[in-house]
């Protein structure tokens, strides 16, 4: 029996009550921690997105379920205080005890008011301007979790058990006691599976499913704990990309991450390029300086105004395109093109979903199946009350074959006691005939009125056998009627199982699709990589080019420089070697004078006759280039 915080009773609501309706239990809470680990980005509850309300009854229900641990479905003051002083605390809301007291003023006894404390939450909590979700949640697990299960045993950490746990209050009906049915565990561990990178198993799930079947086919949040703790559908998969699986789906379906990733951003002012970690959620997109969300750089404000267009490559960034918003623009650019459709697609369908007023597209997803349910569930009843109507009317004409056999049988022993009557009273005629011959003469008349009395009761015994041939005409038709209700009722049978092998073709084919795409996906990533590597040895080649060429042209330099000192040196040189040749010359001619003759033939100059013979002039010439080159090597 749980506590009704709405009244005195203090009674459980019953299976399939509206959220609206439930209140909820608690018991004196122990002391909270109030330095809750940090989880990423809060989700704030403000006016905007009032739906997570129903949401966090549901982790209220938690905390009072196992605060109250007699379970006799009352709750005290006190406890409420504590509690609501805990809540108040983590929020970081001011408390007022005074405000519980004005609430209860009515309770004397420590029991709760006419009032209720859903009145006093809304009033006095949830009615604030804004406060983290997440941390509310924190505080309900904490209350809740050590009273229900042990994390030891299992192979994650408290806060992916945690995680876990708000996964379940997002799934799970909207009846109490919360459970989540099969269909939403299947959407759970398939989107659980996705992350991981791993096959899902349709052949395990169905197993599991039928062994669910036998349970009534629904888990509570310790139970799903559980199944995806003790790793019965993540066999072969390590714990750190177990955890970063369920940290994944978490910020998908809880923190409302619909895209997160590195891009590069213009500036406003500046404009330079720099690389943000951008987080997109159904009305914002957010960019931090790095992925663990520390520092925060601003919000581009989504709504149905805004528009995503892509731009050519510019200013040698490439895969660009801008946002605009009514203030200002973004422009951005993705790591490549599969990516930057990514990013376009996800914040055109936010802008989509604003326009139509409608949130985030996992609670959308979430609202369609569950209407798909209701109606698979409408369709079921109505199939069973027509099943149910058959029968009803198949009875009915059983009985009434039932009677008319019955009538017939009463008729055919009337008709037999009739004839044997007759017979009898022939056989008495008879004998009077032979024993009063004579009388019978003489009453002749009378005998023939006697004659024509039994001839009327021919006719009427004909009229009722031609009753009863029509009654027999009527009794065919009947059974031929029940035979032709059996036949539907076949045919409907028929018709139901065309429609689950239909269904399971389909899903079938969905399955297929699937895996083409995670094979596509595979095999893009494959090419990335090598296109990666090879960009990578392309740039170490051109890095070591371009210093070989750098290289090259600080010798050519350095080998210009030293062909000029040369041919500077070579030309003072040659200058040196005339004046010296001129010198020599002058005073050859001038000794010439003073020598006595030769008297072999003699070499004409431009200054008169050579004082040296042309083979001395070859020696001579041939001991100055030997000289000239020793200088020239020498420097």
């Amino acid at each position: 029996m749980q506590p009704n915080l709405l009244g005195r009773s203090h009674h459980a609501p019953r299976a399939g009550s509206p959220l609206w309706l439930w209140v909820g239990r608690a018991h004196g809470p122990t002391q909270v921690d109030a330095h809750l680990r940090h989880a990423g980005p809060p989700v704030l509850l403000t006016r905007d997105n009032m739906w997570l309300r129903s949401e966090l009854l549901k982790s209220i229900w938690h905390a009072f379920a196992a605060l109250d641990v007699d379970r006799r479905g009352k709750v005290s003051k006190s406890q409420l205080k504590v509690l609501s002083h805990s809540l108040c605390t983590v929020m970081k809301i001011p408390h007022d005890p005074a405000d519980l007291d004005e609430h209860f003023r009515d309770d004397k006894k420590g029991s709760l008011s006419k009032h209720g404390y859903m009145p006093y939450l809304n009033k006095f909590i949830l009615d604030k301007e804004e406060f983290d979700v997440v941390e509310f949640n924190k505080i309900c697990w904490i209350l809740c979790y050590k009273k229900n299960i042990s994390t030891k045993h299992l192979l994650f950490s408290e806060d992916k058990a945690f995680k876990v746990w708000c996964i379940f209050n997002f799934l799970c009906e909207d009846v109490y006691p919360l459970v989540i049915v099969i269909e939403e565990v299947e959407y759970f561990l398939h989107k659980l599976t996705e992350a991981m990178g791993s096959g899902w198993s349709e052949e395990k799930f169905a197993g599991y499913k039928v062994q669910l079947k036998t349970k009534n086919s629904c888990l509570s949040a310790w139970e799903l704990i559980e199944l995806v703790g003790r790793g019965y559908f993540s066999q072969g998969v390590n714990l750190q990309t177990l955890s970063m699986a369920i940290t994944e789906v978490f910020q998908e379906l809880i923190l409302d991450v619909l895209k997160q990733g590195y891009m590069m951003k213009k500036g406003h002012k500046r404009k330079n390029w720099t690389e943000r970690w951008f987080v997109l959620r159904p009305n914002s997109l957010s960019y931090y300086v790095s992925e663990d969300l520390f520092e925060k750089k601003g919000d581009v404000i989504l709504d149905q105004t805004c528009c995503v267009e892509s731009l050519p490559d510019k200013e040698g960034k490439k895969c660009l395109f801008i946002i605009k918003c009514t203030d200002k623009s973004f422009e951005i650019s993705a790591p490549d093109k599969k990516k930057k459709q990514e990013w376009l697609r996800a914040i055109q369908t936010c802008i989509q979903l604003l326009s139509l007023g409608l949130s985030s597209p996992h609670r959308e997803a979430r609202l369609r199946r569950k209407e798909l349910r209701q109606r698979q569930r409408a369709e079921e009843d109505e199939a069973t009350e027509k099943m149910k109507q058959l029968q009803v009317v198949n009875e009915n004409k059983q009985r009434e074959l039932e009677g008319m056999r019955k009538k017939i049988e009463e008729a055919a022993a009337e008709a037999v006691m009739e004839d044997h009557r007759r017979k009898q009273t022939q056989l008495e005629v008879q004998d009077r005939h032979r024993l009063d011959l004579e009388r019978e003469k003489m009453v002749r008349q009378q005998m023939e009125e006697q004659v024509a009395q039994k001839s009327c009761e021919l006719e009427q015994y004909l009229e009722r056998v031609r009753e009863l041939e029509d009654m027999y005409h009527r009794l065919e038709g009947a059974l031929e009627d029940e035979r032709q209700a059996k036949q539907d009722e076949e045919a409907m049978r028929k018709l139901q199982a065309r429609l689950l092998e239909e269904e399971a073709a389909k899903r079938a084919e969905l399955e297929q699709i699937h895996l083409q795409q995670q094979r596509a996906l595979f095999q893009t990533e494959a090419e990335k990589r090598e296109l990666v590597a090879e960009q990578r040895a392309k740039e170490r080649d051109l890095q070591a080019a371009t210093l070989q060429l750098e290289s090259l042209e600080r010798e050519r330099h350095g080998a210009l420089e030293q062909y000029e000192k040369v041919s500077r040196k070579l030309e003072r040189a040659a200058n040196k070697t005339k004046t010296w040749k001129d010198k020599v010359a002058k005073h050859e001619g001038l000794v010439r004078l003073i020598q006595p003759g030769h008297k072999g033939p003699q070499r004409i100059t431009n200054w008169g006759p050579a004082s040296f013979t042309d083979a001395e002039l070859e020696l001579r010439k041939k001991s100055w280039q030997e000289s000239k080159n020793q200088g020239a090597a020498a420097q």
